[in-house]
């Protein structure tokens, strides 16, 4: 877009860093959200970094609704699980310590698995599995939220866009990451069209009368009131397999409440019974397999890696030229992006001057 300018990373981390750390949050905890949100922006998730700062963290802290300091209380622990209690704090603390602790449950006995409760958005779901892949181990992450999706054959927003999310180490410059909304899109992509001024494509939102909507704005606007929902991965009805996706919200919704007990769909909403503003008390869950618990991780990276070359060498359609695998074209993005920042354009610059103005932070955009 001709209003777009780049902004380099280092500035853009640092000025969230110091804006979270004005709101209350510990410097060292403002270090590792802000390290969350950069990531994303480096990658090419535009939906799930410096876009989301203002409306999804500064504004909801802002409102009570969000801790800026994140109490991490663990509520019960085996050899290889555990459960964290984020007490309403910033999700990309709590989860990033969660994946710590399954990590080093893997170390030792195979495999780690830990669930979240309380908590809150925790960013860019791939940055947690990534962790594990870094190590030699498969890394997996879902996470519930607000009520988005429609199920099969109905209208009413139910589930979240509740991403399940995979990592797994390759012997190539970059692991296999498969990082997905269980919806046919989700909020952030919405946001971004919002600020884009675009309308949305044809199959993402259905409004409580099944019809297709692509009014962005009012998009945004009806979701939040139950008027408008997200299609599950796959689409409207059965055609198209749109049960599939609706199939893994729901598995991801149960595994990120149902073995803490945490609230679910509709519960996940930031108004009480009496109009009142509260927290969304989302939950997530974590997993680390370690490799070397099965075969050598040299030649289970080799492999893997042959895998996707194979796919990548396949047979393209007419007119195509490359074939991607996953984690690939984020990858390229980064290597295109390393030198130049991220991408902004007028809408997301004067929101965060207007956070440097109000914080006094001294930062020049």
């Amino acid at each position: 877009m001709s209003d777009t300018r780049y902004i380099s990373f280092d500035l853009l981390e640092k000025f969230m860093e110091d804006t979270f750390v004005k709101l209350g949050t510990p410097r060292e905890q403002a270090k590792i959200i802000s390290d969350v949100l950069i990531m994303s922006d480096k990658l090419g998730i535009d939906s799930h970094g410096v876009g989301r700062f203002k409306p999804i963290y500064v504004d909801r802290i802002n409102a009570g609704i969000l801790n800026p300091v994140t109490k991490i209380d663990i509520i019960k622990e085996s050899p290889t699980t555990a459960i964290l209690d984020a007490n309403d704090g910033m999700g990309h603390v709590v989860s990033k310590r969660a994946m710590e602790i399954a990590i080093e449950k893997a170390k030792t006995y195979g495999m780690g698995m830990v669930t979240v409760k309380n908590s809150s958005h925790y960013g860019f779901a791939g940055y947690y599995p990534l962790m594990a892949s870094k190590e030699g181990m498969i890394g997996i992450t879902g996470t519930n939220a607000r009520p988005s999706i429609a199920p099969t054959f109905g209208v009413e927003n139910m589930l979240g866009s509740n991403p399940l999310t995979f990592a797994i180490p390759t012997d190539e410059e970059f692991d296999f990451l498969l990082d997905c909304a269980t919806s046919t899109s989700q909020r952030g992509k919405i946001e971004k069209y919002d600020r884009e001024n675009k309308s949305l494509p044809e199959g993402w939102v259905i409004d409580d009368e099944g019809n297709v909507r692509t009014d962005t704005k009012q998009v945004l606007i009806d979701l939040t009131k139950g008027k408008a929902a997200l299609t599950p991965l796959g689409g409207v009805g059965e055609e198209l397999a749109g049960y599939k996706g609706y199939g893994y919200a729901t598995v991801v919704e149960i595994l990120s409440s149902a073995l803490h007990l945490g609230p679910f769909m509709k519960a996940l909403t930031d108004m009480d019974e009496n109009g009142n503003k509260k927290p969304y008390k989302l939950g997530h869950f974590f997993m680390a397999i370690n490799v070397e618990n099965f075969v050598e991780i040299d030649k289970f990276r080799k492999q893997t890696g042959d895998i996707l070359r194979e796919l990548r060498a396949s047979k393209k359609a007419p007119g195509e030229n490359r074939i991607y695998t996953a984690g690939e074209k984020e990858y390229l993005t980064y290597q295109y992006r390393k030198d130049k920042g991220v991408p902004m354009n007028d809408v997301l610059i004067k929101q965060i001057n207007e956070l440097n103005d109000k914080y006094s932070l001294g930062y020049s955009f």
